[in-house]
């Protein structure tokens, strides 16, 4: 029987308003060890900003980073999955989109998200992707 992305997804996803800083944004990826931070307002997904969003769009770009908003360069445009869905759905979806998180959904409410290292651990936890995504991040 198929997993369902309810059992491989990291649950309680981090998340921040649109008008939050690309500095706090920052710091909280920090805070959680994490690569990506979820852009909602009201419990409403709006976005995602990852990382590498951060650099290409923003320090890249000469951006203030203390004032630029994360509305300014985060995804709009989103994959989504619902708890329901089952984990070869996310690998599809990953596949099609080439993308390497996709956010978890309730609705328009954030639930949790689904990594590729996620997938890598529920595959073959003895891969080389499953041991690094097993690893505690580094600071």
């Amino acid at each position: 029987m198929a997993r369902k992305v309810s059992e491989v997804m990291t649950p309680a996803p981090v998340a921040v308003p649109p008008q939050c800083s690309l500095v706090q944004a920052a710091e909280q990826m920090r805070r959680h060890g994490i690569g990506d931070v979820l852009v909602a307002e009201d419990d409403r997904l709006c976005g995602l900003v990852t990382d590498r969003d951060i650099v290409v769009r923003a320090v890249a770009a000469g951006r203030d980073m203390a004032a630029t908003p994360v509305s300014e360069v985060c995804s709009p445009e989103l994959v989504t999955l619902t708890p329901a869905d089952d984990a070869e759905t996310a690998v599809r979806l990953m596949r099609e989109h080439a993308v390497r998180r996709i956010p978890v959904v309730d609705g328009d409410r954030p639930v949790g998200m689904v990594s590729l290292g996620d997938l890598a651990l529920e595959r073959n936890e003895h891969s080389v992707l499953a041991d690094i995504s097993a690893q505690p991040p580094t600071t």
